[in-house]
């Protein structure tokens, strides 16, 4: 009895186990291309294939991104056991540039109603067309990378090879129409009744068919992690942080012992280095930042009226905009943000930096050295050591002058523990009465 009741429990863990798998896999990428949507597709394709989901939906809106991100996330979807279907949504959206190649690498493209796809030519910095033989070298990398993911795939290789030559743009009905993706729908269940028992050809040329209509897509979420990474690799966080431990250590530098700037100063750095790591950053610009501090040193140091200080405000702004080395704007530092966070950090830089050179040229008023320059008093004969009454203590001291007992006496220096001292000037005297 005890036997059979056991194997009914593990009959319905087993049921329940099954039915918690899901037959269709979603992620939804919403973001440029670089390594924290590359981990997440890396993760549902996993997932997809460990618990052998029927399909694999990625619903996809980008700008565009890193290439190598980019090849990463097209390797792992050809290489996926389970069929991938991309579906550019929702209307008004748009998978451009390294979006179009991932969208072209998929089993099966579809897009939504009112979306957009191409413009895929390689592009430098800022925009900027690459010339020369290095150009024409990474444009015919890309046309032969592309052609060798459409055909076979079964699309239309010349139109594709377009975008990536000419930079051409498709709509939804231009992309179908010219063979270059599957279906349009305007949402995912009347994309699944399209693709209902149609032959899809995969990658290594078998065929399959899928029956997705009625079933629910699960949404697999984006791990703590993948949201920490995410965020850090927004280029505007990155400097962010990288200006804000910059400052900080700045302040423990100026003020041993405070120890808490010194640790959200090392915590901000190398997070933002972290975060760089994982952008292709321009070294450069990272010259530049460090120049603006330099600058805003010697500010401080001769006093040049704030020439120094806009030109170290400048070089800092330069370097922001310049840090991320990527053609598309969401991918690099905002103007407003390299603005927002280099004003008040030379400011407060200079500021700071202003005050620590003051302190350090100011006369030492405590300790021994606070002697220096002080007014005292001859108890005995100074012939030429004796003894001198000075801030309510008696030390030894010696002067090159004889020195008669109660006549004032000024500190010169310090020798050890022995003053040496001269007989007070009459301004010194004054002084002393006016402090007084």
């Amino acid at each position: 009895m005890r036997v059979r009741n056991l194997l009914l429990v593990l009959a319905c863990l087993s049921l329940c186990s099954l039915a918690s798998n899901a037959d269709i896999l979603k992620i939804v990428v919403n973001d440029t291309i670089q390594a924290a949507s590359a981990e997440r597709i890396e993760r549902a394709l996993d997932q997809a294939a460990a618990q052998k989901a029927e399909a694999v939906l990625i619903e996809l809106s980008t700008p565009g991104g890193v290439m190598s991100d980019m090849q990463e996330i097209m390797q792992k979807i050809i290489a996926s056991p389970v069929p991938v279907i991309i579906y550019v949504t929702p209307s008004g959206s748009r998978s451009a540039s390294a979006g179009f190649f991932i969208l072209e690498s998929a089993d099966i493209a579809a897009m939504a109603p009112g979306t957009n796809t191409g413009a895929a030519h390689p592009v430098g910095p800022f925009g900027a067309e690459i010339k020369g033989p290095m150009g024409d070298k990474v444009l015919n990398d890309a046309s032969a990378f592309m052609r060798s993911i459409v055909s076979k795939r079964g699309r239309n290789v010349e139109v594709a090879e377009s975008a990536v030559r000419q930079s051409k743009s498709f709509t939804d009905g231009e992309a179908l129409s010219q063979k270059l993706i599957d279906y349009v729908a305007p949402n995912e269940q009347e994309l699944f009744r399209q693709i209902s028992l149609k032959p899809v050809k995969r990658f290594n040329g078998d065929t399959v068919t899928l029956n997705l209509v009625g079933q629910k897509a699960t949404v697999l979420e984006p791990t703590l992690k993948q949201e920490i990474l995410s965020f850090l690799m927004e280029p505007d966080i990155a400097f962010i942080l990288l200006a804000i431990g910059a400052l900080a250590l700045y302040t423990e530098f100026n003020h041993p012992g405070a120890v808490w700037p010194g640790t959200v100063g090392i915590v901000f750095i190398l997070l933002a280095i972290f975060a760089l790591h994982l952008l292709p950053i321009r070294f450069a610009a990272v010259v530049l930042i460090l120049a603006s501090f330099v600058l805003f040193a010697l500010e401080a140091k001769f006093a040049t009226h704030g020439v120094m200080a806009v030109g170290g405000i400048a070089t800092l702004v330069i370097g922001a905009l310049l840090l991320v080395d990527s053609p598309i704007p969401e991918m690099r530092v905002k103007f407003v943000t390299a603005m927002a966070v280099s004003m008040p950090l030379g400011i407060i830089t200079v500021y700071l930096m202003t005050i620590a050179l003051q302190a350090r040229r100011n006369k030492v008023v405590t300790g021994i050295e606070g002697l220096v320059g002080e007014v005292g008093i001859a108890q005995t004969a100074l012939t030429p050591a004796g003894k001198v009454f000075i801030h309510g203590e008696i030390w030894d001291a010696a002067s090159a002058a004889g020195i008669a007992p109660g006549e004032k006496v000024v500190v010169e220096r310090v020798d050890g523990m022995q003053l040496r001292v001269a007989p007070a000037k009459a301004e010194v005297l004054a002084r002393e009465k006016t402090s007084v």
